[in-house]
Order: C-alpha cells, then structure tokens, then sequence
C-alpha cells in the first residue's frame, strides 16, 4: 500500500463521454469524476487519494454520507460513474478556505492532519497474526506508489522490469548470519520492527518452511558474502484473498512466490534481481515484460487475465514497475519502483484486501 498524502494539485479537466452533468478533473494520470463547471484546467483543488479515510463532518460537507466505502462509509475507493472510473476525491474543504492552494501544490504541502484523514489500514485475520517478538535487524519492505499519481518516477525510454502484482499477503523473511536465524513477519509487523514467533498454524510460517526460504536465503547469503538476507514473497491461495490463483492456502498447497530480494554485504542493504540471484531456487512473481518505458504498455499490461496459475483463472491485480538497474528516485524518495493496479480489480465486487 502506497503513502498516505492528501495535497493541492493543479488540475486537468476533460469532458465527461457520457454525462452532460459531469467532467473528468486530471491528477497525474488519475482522473475523478466532479461536477461540471465546477472546476477548469489550471484551478488548483486538494485531492484526497483512494484508501483515505474522512472524518463524518468532512464526509457530510462533501455530500457524500452513504456513498463511500466501508462499514462506517467513509473510506475512499474506486468507483465507477456513468462508466468512466473515478479514483480519488478532487474537492476544497471549507477548512482550506484561506490557503492559497496554488502556492501549497507547489510546495506539496499534506493537508491529511489538518482535515482529520488517515490511512485505512486493512484488518489482520487471524491466521496471518500470532505472538510478535522485537526484531530489530529484520529488513523491512517499503511501500509503493501508483505510477498514476505520480508518473514522473521513470523516465520514457528508461529500461524497466514489469512483474505481475500478485493479490496475497507480503511475507518477510531476514536471514541473519552471524545468529544463524531467521525472522519472518508480515509487512505490518514488519513496518515496526516485530517479528512473528514460529508457529506450524501461522500462514507466513507455513509458507517459508513449506518452500524452504530459509535455507535457500542462508545459502544466497553465502554466496553473496551477506550479513543479512531479506526474501520478499506474496502468500496466496484460497483463504488468503478473494483471487487464488488455484491455490489453497488452507491446506500444504498455498502458494509462494518471491518478488524482490535485498542483501545487506559490506555494511550496506541493497535491492537485487530476484530473478538474477534465485534462478529457479525458489518461486518468482511472472516476468511480463523488460524494455523500455511505456506508460501505454504499463497500463495495458496492468489489466487481463493473471498470469500466476498458467491458467488465466481470474483478472490479473496489476503490475510492479522497476527500473532495471535500481536507482534512488527523487519523487519518491527512494527506491524508482511503481505500481498500476487494473481498474477491473479495483471495481471488482466482494474483494478483500488484507495486509
């Protein structure tokens, strides 16, 4: 899941094909449905991303009481609107109404504090939670923003690396060395630094040992001369989330598969290859493409059917974007690498998004 930044944007406005009342307000290359006249091209307006979520006098002063998702209805998702996909709020809350909002999308002010909107975070079932322990040397993983909100992270033409984004559950696995152990947390654990104590019911645990991560991370770790080993996989099957893959992650056929992989050697973390430094060791996410840079081959590649099963079973949930060397991006302030989720799966129904 992406940051949580609610920003003054200066906006694009586009013609709604197939509502008179409406228009298409631009942010990056997200688009959101508002009213027409209400804005034109050049205004400046907040706009509060999807996974926010609004405080009840902010919900009602948008006129949107029962509208938005959630058990409380005041959770920010993707809809769509007389057909056109709508992703995000474009708005100006009374409570800005003296803030030059030109001036703040200039210097990126966050306006989530001042408005009362936090970050959902997604619920914890109990098969992917357990007794946590501090483990301060667990490498975590990091968050990923949407190539749409922010299409500047990679250049047109620059050499990228696409994987298939596989709808499961993060799983983190640190090979520590000089203490001949492993952690294993999920990404929220892992976010602070816990670590899930091992467990034979536990989904993360159950997972590595079922595909022998942590021998095969002691070995890389070897091979690379590396203090420590980070194996980043998705936990998928049934029971996980509401796209399988044909897997069951009820029963020893759960499914695993590493999508990126750092290595702290010499002092300092670096991302590698997973591809590159597992062979077929362990396994990997789909490859779906390595070229250069496209947002039109992106966004194409993000939609269809999924790639995991080798069967097309459902719709695919996107795409990672990586630049084929890694690189220190200025927009986000880190790792150049990007997601685009398919608007299929974000409209889907009866969809669970578990951390």
């Amino acid at each position: 899941m992406s940051t949580l930044r609610v920003t003054a944007e200066l906006l694009t406005v586009h013609d709604h094909p197939d509502a008179d009342a409406l228009e298409l307000a631009q942010v990056g290359l997200y688009r959101a449905v508002v009213a027409k006249g209400a804005y034109r091209s050049g205004d400046a307006a907040v706009y509060i991303p999807e996974q926010a979520v609004l405080p009840p006098a902010l919900v009602e002063e948008l006129g949107l009481t029962g509208r938005l998702a959630g058990r409380a209805s005041d959770r920010v998702k993707a809809v769509r609107l007389r057909g056109e996909l709508s992703q995000g709020i474009v708005c100006r809350p009374r409570a800005l109404a003296g803030v030059d909002l030109v001036r703040a999308a200039a210097e990126g002010t966050d306006f989530a504090e001042l408005l009362g909107i936090t970050k959902w975070v997604p619920p914890v079932p109990t098969t992917m939670s357990g007794d946590v322990e501090p483990a301060p040397g667990l490498l975590p993983w990091v968050d990923i923003e949407n190539v749409q909100r922010y299409p500047g992270i990679f250049e047109p033409g620059e050499p990228v690396v696409l994987t298939e984004k596989v709808h499961g559950t993060a799983c983190l696995l640190t090979h520590l060395t000089d203490e001949g152990r492993v952690h294993v947390s999920s990404k929220g654990f892992g976010a602070k630094n816990m670590a899930l104590k091992e467990d034979p019911r536990n989904l993360y645990w159950r997972a590595v040992r079922a595909h022998g991560v942590p021998e095969a991370a002691a070995r890389l770790a070897a091979r690379l001369g590396a203090t420590r080993v980070g194996i980043f996989g998705e936990v998928y099957g049934a029971g996980v989330q509401d796209l399988a893959y044909g897997a069951n992650g009820r029963s020893e056929e759960l499914g695993y598969a590493v999508f990126d992989v750092s290595a702290e050697i010499d002092g300092r973390v670096r991302w590698l290859d997973a591809a590159e430094v597992l062979g077929e060791e362990l396994p990997l996410v789909p490859r779906l493409y390595a070229g250069p840079y496209d947002i039109a081959t992106v966004l194409e590649l993000a939609s269809g059917r999924e790639t995991v099963s080798g069967r097309g079973l459902h719709l695919r949930e996107g795409v990672v974007i990586r630049s084929a060397t890694e690189r220190y991006s200025p927009v986000t302030g880190g790792r150049a690498i990007a997601k685009a989720v398919s608007p299929a799966y974000l409209t889907r129904k009866g969809g669970t998004e578990y951390e």
